[in-house]
């Protein structure tokens, strides 16, 4: 959706509205005038068939002539606006509904402003929703969610009750229920990392607490995170914790690492 604002707006109307006291839901269309809200409860927003849940601090934008629909959930409160732009100007992208955030106080005083501005000024009023306007289009776009995948989720709670065992990754994929290189291309483009990378990292974390917290032998740890050999394990205390696994454990009691 697409809004200019090389000119200030006309409010037709500004106020603050209470709805759900009388009925859990409204359906609605504004001919001509664009709709400005910002929330102060949950409920729900549908726009032309599309479903926007609605928060606190949220704001949404609605085209003219839209059929909207609103569902409450007890007694809503939110300040709202009524406009009509111009159509000339440089478009500007705008989605439906945003998470106004930090903003969400800002927006909340020139709403208000413009309220109690229209009845005496309604230029001021313009003039603080103009302003409005021009945060809601350069609010910063939302950041996606990312849902773990359930293979990367069972691959990982796999590893993390076994660190102590030789461990594949054939083996965790069969685990997680995917292939080998299934779960590899799932790891990498969820957590950024590969799979044996995570494993020796976690490892390596393990060990690192257990020498500076634990009184276990250097050898009874490196075999607890599944590298009994010595050799080995003060190799890669080396290369990831920066110290010999006797260091790492030295530190500990003087407060810092001391490489040997």
């Amino acid at each position: 959706m697409s809004i200019r604002l090389d000119e200030p707006p006309e409010v037709a109307a500004v106020g603050v509205g209470v709805h759900g006291t009388a009925g859990a839901r409204d359906v609605f269309r504004l001919p001509g005038l664009w709709q400005l809200h910002l929330y102060g409860y949950a409920g729900q927003l549908t726009v032309d068939g599309e479903v926007h849940p609605i928060r606190p601090g949220h704001v949404s934008l609605v085209p003219p002539d839209t059929s909207v629909e609103f569902r409450y959930r007890g007694r809503s409160e939110h300040l709202f606006a009524h406009l009509s732009l111009s159509a000339t100007g440089e478009p500007r992208q705008v989605p439906v509904m945003q998470d106004a955030g930090a903003q969400a106080t800002a927006l909340s005083e020139l709403m208000r402003r413009a309220v109690a501005a229209a009845p005496v000024e309604p230029a001021q009023a313009s003039a603080e929703i103009w302003t409005a306007l021009w945060r809601v289009v350069r609010l910063p776009p939302a950041v996606p969610q990312v849902v773990p995948h359930p293979a990367v989720t069972s691959a990982v709670a796999y590893m993390e009750t076994r660190l102590a065992q030789p461990l594949t990754v054939p083996e965790i994929a069969r685990a997680a229920g995917v292939s080998h290189n299934h779960l590899s291309r799932l790891f990498r483009a969820e957590r950024g990392d590969t799979v044996v990378a995570y494993l020796r990292r976690r490892r390596l974390e393990r060990a690192g607490h257990l020498l500076r917290e634990s009184t276990l032998s250097i050898p009874a740890v490196a075999a607890s995170v599944g590298i009994p050999d010595l050799q080995a394990f003060n190799k890669v205390c080396r290369r990831e914790l920066g110290a010999s696994p006797r260091a790492v454990r030295a530190g500990w009691s003087r407060g810092e690492v001391a490489a040997d």
